[in-house]
């Protein structure tokens, strides 16, 4: 992989991130994304980086019922540690149970749970970044999983709030403190917002000024390493999160570990070490899937952020898009010039769908109370639904 200086891009070297006993190196944490972060895609970028490397989020109700999905999932290579899972789930006797089985069967060494999606699907039924608005169901939910946990540490991630007129991202931050969460990440939209615009890192630094006896991390908007250098400086959070910037690079965790470690070196990849990554991603996810033809069909969807910028042709690229084995794929990826060099600012920047602002689906009289009636918790658990974000 072709490493290059970037000169006046190093920094004193960033102090560990402690969550719980766990320490992490490198202040970097991989955001949980469906469909994005398996086993397969843990690997590669622990293959270039270091950190802290979530899981795609488990829907607690799933996992309690031990559904083939949900058990595939939460596996994690033997070389992955610490293992991390990210929970989503509304009812708090459900995720706490879930909690349970991952602690009692050895499963994970740090859970995280969601509270920072936007999905309609998620949020109409009071679940992802709807839910901390409704603050004894939030205190309820993670106090429960907390205790569940025991000795294994559970982190807190989630947006400003529903709307700017209905931010929650104090309040559930203090809940999540006082009820013994090992740290807390906020990511600096609102769920109205979705991924639009630019994230509020404001937000992150007032949280930061507002939680001082716990970690606080920093997410969106972290495209590069120097991105993820200017959020700690502007907002003092003690480390960043990453999601859609590391799509189709996993060599950003390299980038992420050099800066964080005063070091000005950074990854330029030329087209030839991007093939190479892509059938490495290809071939772990044919590991992971235990077959070529499921491994195959999931690459498609990061052909177009791998070669972003790169001259690959339109034949190559629709080829990619369709391959349905690893041979297939290696005669793609051979008709390339695998010495263009990197293409600069082409192949940087934001990537993954940003959308637009729209209002958030929220059941019936959400907004009228903070408090969750008798009747509503009686329909909590069809909010527990195979969705991420956030």
């Amino acid at each position: 992989m072709t490493i290059t200086d970037a000169p006046g891009t190093a920094t004193r070297p960033a102090k560990p991130l402690r969550i719980g006993p766990i320490e992490v190196d490198v202040p970097v944490v991989l955001a949980p994304m469906a469909g994005i972060t398996n086993m397969a895609y843990r690997r590669l970028c622990r293959e270039y980086g270091a950190g802290l490397y979530v899981c795609e989020m488990i829907t607690s109700r799933a996992l309690v019922e031990r559904t083939p999905v949900s058990m595939q999932l939460i596996q994690h290579h033997e070389s992955e540690t610490p293992r991390s899972i990210q929970l989503y789930g509304v009812e708090p006797n459900t995720v706490a149970e879930a909690a349970s089985i991952l602690v009692g069967e050895d499963r994970a060494d740090h859970i995280d749970l969601n509270f920072g999606c936007p999905v309609p699907k998620v949020t109409r039924k009071g679940g992802g970044a709807a839910l901390p608005w409704k603050l004894e169901l939030f205190r309820e939910l993670v106090t429960k999983t907390v205790r569940a946990a025991g000795d294994v540490p559970v982190t807190v991630k989630m947006r400003k709030g529903i709307d700017g007129d209905h931010l929650t991202y104090l309040d559930a931050a203090r809940i999540a403190r006082d009820a013994g969460v090992a740290a807390v990440s906020l990511h600096a939209r609102t769920a109205n917002e979705h991924y639009s615009g630019h994230a509020d890192w404001s937000a992150i630094a007032t949280l930061k000024e507002t939680i001082t006896d716990i970690p606080v991390l920093g997410n969106g908007d972290i495209w590069s390493a120097a991105d993820a250098l200017r959020m700690v400086d502007e907002t003092g959070a003690d480390g960043v999160v990453v999601g859609r910037g590391c799509l189709g690079r996993p060599w950003l965790f390299g980038d992420l570990a050099a800066a964080f470690r005063g070091e000005g070196l950074r990854y330029m990849p030329t087209l030839g070490e991007v093939a190479v990554a892509f059938k490495r991603h290809a071939e772990l996810l044919v590991e992971f899937f235990g077959s070529e033809e499921h491994g195959c069909r999931d690459i498609r969807k990061h052909v177009a952020w791998y070669f972003k910028g790169y001259p690959i042709g339109g034949d190559v690229r629709s080829g990619l898009a369709m391959a349905s084995s690893l041979q297939e794929i290696d005669d793609l990826l051979g008709q390339l010039d695998h010495d263009a060099p990197y293409p600069g600012a082409d192949a940087e920047g934001p990537r993954g769908r940003a959308g637009h602002p729209k209002r958030t689906a929220l059941p019936d009289r959400w907004l009228d109370s903070r408090d969750v009636d008798s009747e509503f918790r009686k329909v909590l658990a069809a909010a527990e639904l195979h969705h991420s974000g956030g």
